[in-house]
């Protein structure tokens, strides 16, 4: 086991290895559309990529029609393996509408021989979702 400070300690040198391997831009929060922001999860079972809906109700249902009408095109030419969960429940409680692809089998943060494996699934995944994303943002904004 780790102490919370020891966790905080490798969880951030993951991020700082992560950031130095594949130095770039990531759109993340910075989608220009509230409520909406892309996300790397990365803890002590799982990693994966998402797309969360995290505004009022009616904004999220307004995106997630928008959304679900390029569900097709999302899985078809970007990510096969997107998951689409309208009523997600985050850790803390708060319900919120996610379109994720997990890592497929299980990782840790706290095991540095599954870094470069969740690093590469980020970069590849991450850039297949931003690129959807600038491609249909006016489409999803609409």
């Amino acid at each position: 086991m780790f102490s919370k400070e020891e966790s905080r300690q490798i969880k951030e040198l993951f991020w700082t290895s992560f950031g130095k391997s594949f130095p770039r831009k990531w759109i993340l929060y910075n989608t220009k559309l509230k409520g909406l922001s892309l996300k790397f999860y990365f803890d002590n079972k799982k990693a994966l990529i998402a797309l969360d809906l995290e505004d009022d109700l009616e904004n999220r249902i307004n995106y997630w029609e928008k959304l679900m009408a390029l569900k097709s095109i999302l899985i078809d030419d970007y990510l096969p393996d997107a998951i689409y969960d309208e009523e997600f429940l985050l850790d803390n409680g708060k319900e919120i509408s996610r379109i994720y692809v997990p890592l497929g089998h299980k990782v840790s943060i706290h095991n540095k021989n599954t870094w470069q494996e969740v690093m590469v699934f980020f970069n590849t995944h991450m850039t297949l979702l931003e690129a959807f994303f600038e491609e249909y943002k006016d489409v999803i904004e609409g």
